[in-house]
């Protein structure tokens, strides 16, 4: 296997996926049967890099010790955090803008998993998602409240309108739980299970120009992929897909 061929899986793979990988193919499965574990959009792309890499049936043997590296130094990664405000007149002496949270979303490579409470129309965040869900190769999933989505105004889609602006995606809104809904005040985005930005805005244009929000930009695969499973881990119960 040459160096560029690691590289690129190692780009190309989280470390929880490459650690899935490796479990699959130590335990004997074939390389189909292993590639389940890596979102559907994603399969081609990546067995192209396997291969590419010597991956092939017959000499699965080789993947494991190199899937185990990337899962080992995605781990290892250094975590940096940085301030992200939304302040009136631009006064954030440092860090970066809310605005900044669109160029982010709009790198991603692999994934886009996003939850807030209340998701307006005048977000940035409205047609930036139309963008990556649009690719095909970006696996987005989004997390909503049910009840602040029942278009209290013009500018609030429903959870359906959400679903229908971003081909592909995976929407979830909040299920009732002893007659009521669970209210979803989770903001974040997390892209490529490698960046998360937790704050206190919505995806509205007053929280993301307007207000005064603050919220921190991490860089932490380990972290990341820990925030994404917890939510995966709670959707039969809390949430339901919007189809």
């Amino acid at each position: 296997m040459t160096a560029d061929a690691a590289a690129r899986l190692g780009r190309l793979l989280s470390g929880s996926e490459a650690g899935k990988l490796a479990s699959q193919l130590a335990d004997h499965a074939t390389l189909t049967q292993a590639l389940h574990v890596i979102p559907a959009v994603r399969r081609a792309e990546v067995r192209t890099a396997l291969e590419a890499a010597g991956i092939v049936p017959g000499k699965l043997e080789v993947a494991v010790p190199v899937l185990r590296a990337i899962e080992g130094a995605a781990t290892a990664n250094r975590t940096t955090i940085s301030p992200i405000w939304t302040l009136p007149g631009h006064l954030a002496d440092y860090g970066s803008l809310t605005t900044a949270i669109k160029d982010v979303v709009l790198s991603a490579r692999v994934s886009v998993t996003c939850s807030t409470f209340n998701f307006q129309k005048s977000s940035m965040l409205w047609k930036v998602l139309k963008e990556v869900a649009s690719r095909g190769t970006v696996e987005v999933r989004v997390y909503m409240d049910t009840e602040a989505a029942e278009g209290s105004s013009w500018d609030t889609p429903t959870c359906e309108q959400v679903a229908a602006q971003l081909p592909g995606a995976l929407v979830h809104r909040t299920r009732m739980i002893d007659g009521k809904y669970v209210r979803n005040h989770a903001k974040f985005v997390a892209v490529d299970h490698q960046f998360l930005i937790v704050t206190s805005a919505n995806f509205s244009m007053s929280a993301e120009q307007k207000n005064v929000e603050l919220g921190l930009r991490v860089h932490s695969p380990a972290l990341t992929e820990m925030v994404e499973q917890q939510l995966l881990h709670t959707e039969a119960t809390l949430y339901g897909l919007v189809h």
